[in-house]
């Protein structure tokens, strides 16, 4: 399935509900009133996500609706910085022995179609396709051999950073957790319909230029292990997201530096799940 938040444009409040995405951009609305996250968590309970367990009611013409952040209130979000061998040499940085981590809050978090706001003192803006793993049931001590069991789904994630802030200050966090710097989506693809995740292509264009290429079996750490490594010493939850990494190619390791500008746009593409599109206005203070 290929899950999304959406809402009518005609409703006043804007009410985020959850939605199987087709093909053509329509959506089936799945009744209950839950969002995505309480979804998650309510299929851990029931067992494996099945169409069955929802009663759908009439499908949504896809101009009907606008889409939201796939999850917007993930309770952690978990990046894994330099776990590709390649973009860990372009930013200059030794390939890690352990993963390392960092990581944003649902202040981060927009949507396909949503602006990226580039801060007044942010500079150095850049981008990062990333493979995003959900978690779909309660994980603590999980051995790799079943990690996968603990998978709900997956989704596209643009780890968009400030490189003035993050390299230059001694910590990550403020370059990184910066407000809309997380852009997901467009949807949640359980892992039913993803036969490897480690064998996955995927991209990022800037104004239709191509930047990033690369397929997810270089991982250094493939998910099974991140998993593991995680779940030993903090408890992952359903609707948690763990970010793999980016690819080489990003504007930093390029010579000169491409940064990205006001009024630009990138297109982040994991095979799949799809396309997450975003325009970049810079902040006006």
């Amino acid at each position: 399935m290929k899950l999304v938040q959406f809402y009518r444009k005609s409703d006043a409040d804007k009410t985020v509900r959850v939605g199987l995405w087709q093909e053509n951009g329509d959506v089936v609305p799945l009744a209950g009133g839950l969002t995505m996250k309480q979804w998650i968590a309510q299929s851990a309970e029931t067992g494996a996500p099945e169409r069955a367990v929802f009663a759908a009611e009439d499908r949504l013409r896809a101009d009907e609706i606008a889409l939201g952040a796939p999850l917007h209130d993930p309770g952690k979000m978990i990046f894994v910085g330099l776990n590709y061998i390649d973009h860990a040499a372009e930013s200059k940085m030794e390939v890690p022995k352990v993963p390392v981590l960092f990581a944003k809050y649902a202040n981060s978090i927009v949507g396909p179609g949503d602006d990226v706001i580039i801060p007044e003192e942010v500079d150095e803006c850049d981008y990062e396709v990333e493979l995003a793993v959900i978690i779909g049931k309660t994980a603590k001590r999980v051995s790799r051999e079943d990690a996968m069991d603990y998978v709900f789904g997956y989704t596209v994630i643009n780890d968009v950073s400030a490189r003035d802030l993050q390299l230059n200050e001694g910590q990550w966090t403020r370059g990184k957790a910066i407000d809309t710097f997380a852009p997901m989506g467009p949807c949640i693809v359980t892992k039913d319909e993803i036969a490897d995740p480690h064998w996955l292509d995927l991209s990022l264009t800037l104004n239709g230029q191509t930047m990033q290429s690369a397929n997810t079996r270089d991982l250094i750490f493939d998910i099974p292990y991140l998993i593991s490594f995680l779940s030993r010493t903090m408890t992952l939850s359903p609707g948690d997201v763990i970010s793999t990494g980016t690819p080489p190619g990003v504007g930093l390791g390029r010579i000169p530096p491409v940064w990205i500008k006001d009024g630009d746009v990138t297109e982040a593409y994991v095979e799949g799940i799809g396309t997450l599109r975003n325009r970049y206005v810079k902040e006006k203070v």
